[in-house]
């Protein structure tokens, strides 16, 4: 069964400032075993379903939408934006308009910050820039296996 999860945080538990837009803004290093025999490429979205408070959620906010990462690939370190993504990984875009990760920077409350990682029998088409709506409805038919990794953070401000 396939399985997520991170060097910088446990699941359920919190988010380490670095990873978050109150620190330095970068991806967390993540890491998946297990996926199916056939998987061709993998597809990451980040969201947070507490926004813009968890007492009174109104949507989800997307953090972060990655798709046809290879099959190959088992690890994204932190901060790939530095490092860059792998070879064929192409990116969607966030709930700010943009195609690169955004950190957690909740308005109130405790967040929880749900990272998805999906197997797929496929690579898909150029989606040029796709929401994550539009990566799920391109995606549907084709998911092997699915797991997520919940972290959680509450900003000082």
């Amino acid at each position: 069964m396939l399985r997520i999860s991170s060097r910088a945080f446990t699941d359920s538990e919190p988010i380490p400032r670095k990873y978050t837009a109150d620190g330095e803004n970068i991806t967390p290093p993540l890491e998946w075993t297990d996926a199916p025999s056939n998987t061709v490429s993998f597809a990451l979205i980040v969201d947070d379903p507490d926004a813009p408070d968890p007492r009174a959620p109104l949507r989800t906010w997307v953090h972060w939408v990655l798709y046809d990462i290879p099959a190959s690939v088992h690890a994204l370190p932190a901060d790939v934006g530095k490092v860059g993504l792998p070879a064929g990984t192409r990116e969607g875009l966030n709930d700010w308009k943009h195609t690169r990760y955004g950190g957690p920077a909740p308005p109130s409350g405790r967040h929880r910050y749900f990272h998805k990682l999906y197997a797929l029998d496929v690579e898909l088409p150029d989606l040029s820039h796709p929401t994550k709506a539009q990566l799920l409805r391109a995606m549907k038919g084709h998911v092997l296996g699915e797991c997520q990794l919940i972290g959680t953070y509450e900003s000082s401000h």
